[in-house]
């Protein structure tokens, strides 16, 4: 079937039209990805350069950056679809169906990203510091944007969901540069208790890990079944609690034996009758 030339020439007419309204969009679209990606690589070289003056969270840092250089392509490619002459709603319907559709399929861990998110910016506790969450207790090895982990003093690492942490109650015990050391020592009834508090405030006055404000203090605080309870309350600095207090518990016992002041043990008397 011949073509005539009317027909022809129509099609030549129609195609350049067309070409004149496709090719300045095409030209319009790639030039816009050109600056637009330009743009973008200083913004994020400045973003990095910023975040690595912040070397307290680098999870965070990453997280951050990652994020902004997504949102920002997100941006480009939609901007050149709308140029194109695509219809940005459809982009927008389908993000949307698959934002929800990821939403429901993964609700934990979104939890735990959001907690994540809130331990880094808030820092309730940081890498290095000793914490007790969760029935746990250990150092922060590492903070993810998901998981924390702790190194616990027996060296098992604990991962915790970040989650289950930001909603929770958390001890940070590395906090604070001085610390409490609470001792808890019994001594048999008929004991001078003026006698045993002497030794004992002899013991930590001594001791130059023990502060001098506040006081070292010793009370009588219970009339237990066996024994009558003191307690022990002594200031020093974060880094000598647990030597204090172990050595302290020895010393005391130690000066308790020298000077005939007896620590019981759980006994009963029992009276039979005739």
């Amino acid at each position: 079937m011949e073509i005539s030339q009317e027909t022809t020439d129509a099609l030549i007419s129609q195609g350049i039209d067309l070409a004149y309204q496709v090719v300045p969009s095409i030209i319009y679209a790639i030039l816009f990805y050109l600056i637009g990606k330009f743009i973008i690589k200083k913004v994020l070289k400045g973003l990095k350069t910023f975040l690595e003056k912040r070397e307290d969270s680098p999870s965070l840092n990453e997280f951050l950056y990652s994020f902004s250089k997504v949102i920002l392509y997100v941006v480009l490619f939609v901007g050149v679809a709308a140029i194109i002459g695509v219809p940005v709603t459809s982009f927008l319907a389908i993000f949307g169906a698959a934002g929800l559709a990821i939403g429901l399929a993964l609700q934990g861990s979104l939890s735990n990203f959001a907690g994540g998110l809130l331990i880094l910016a808030f820092k309730p506790f940081k890498v290095g510091d000793v914490i007790t969450g969760q029935g746990h207790t250990g150092k922060v090895s590492k903070i993810q944007i998901l998981y924390t982990h702790l190194l616990t003093f027996d060296n098992k690492e604990i991962i915790i969901p970040n989650g289950n942490l930001a909603n929770s109650d958390v001890i940070n015990m590395s906090t604070q540069d001085t610390r409490r050391v609470d001792y808890t020592v019994g001594v048999a009834y008929g004991t001078n208790i003026k006698q045993a508090r002497e030794i004992i405030l002899e013991i930590f006055e001594k001791d130059e890990r023990a502060l001098k404000d506040p006081v070292p203090v010793v009370f009588l605080n219970n009339f237990g079944d066996s024994s009558l309870d003191l307690v022990i309350r002594v200031w020093t600095n974060a880094d000598n609690l647990w030597p204090l207090y172990f050595e302290g518990m020895e010393a005391i016992n130690d000066e308790f034996e020298k000077n005939g002041i007896e620590i019981p043990f759980p006994q009963r008397v029992v009276h039979q009758g005739k």
